[in-house]
């Protein structure tokens, strides 16, 4: 495990665990700073959303969607150094939690027809 950046590092521990334990926990937030804090509680909150075509997290503002290491929020456009696995926005660090973990809501839909409801 030496060889392992720190966001492989408690990315396995989650997958190995299945649960945020209070250590993995404390390795995200130190990790991710206010990001990880928040990428926890949107988890929690079950506010990570899978449909058919996308994989959505409730902001605070708004829906973004969440595409691999990629995010259609302001942060992810304007704050992430792509080639940094630390510096992520908190959507895409919840959508990577939650999968391990089992808390993604799945709904047997295409996101493009809910959004073109809301």
């Amino acid at each position: 495990m030496t060889d392992e950046n720190p966001v492989e590092r408690w990315q396995a521990r989650l997958e190995e665990e299945g649960e945020l334990t209070p250590t993995i926990v404390e390795q995200i937030a130190r990790v991710h700073g206010d990001r990880g804090v928040r990428a926890i509680e949107a988890v929690g909150e079950g506010r990570v959303k899978a449909y058919r075509d996308f994989t959505i997290v409730v902001g605070y503002e708004d829906e973004y969607i969440v595409e691999g290491e990629g995010c259609t929020c302001k942060d992810s456009e304007y704050n992430i150094d792509p080639d940094d696995p630390t510096d992520r926005c908190w959507h895409v660090l919840a959508v990577a939690i939650a999968r391990r973990v089992g808390h993604v809501d799945y709904h047997d839909m295409w996101y493009s027809e809910v959004r073109e409801l809301l």
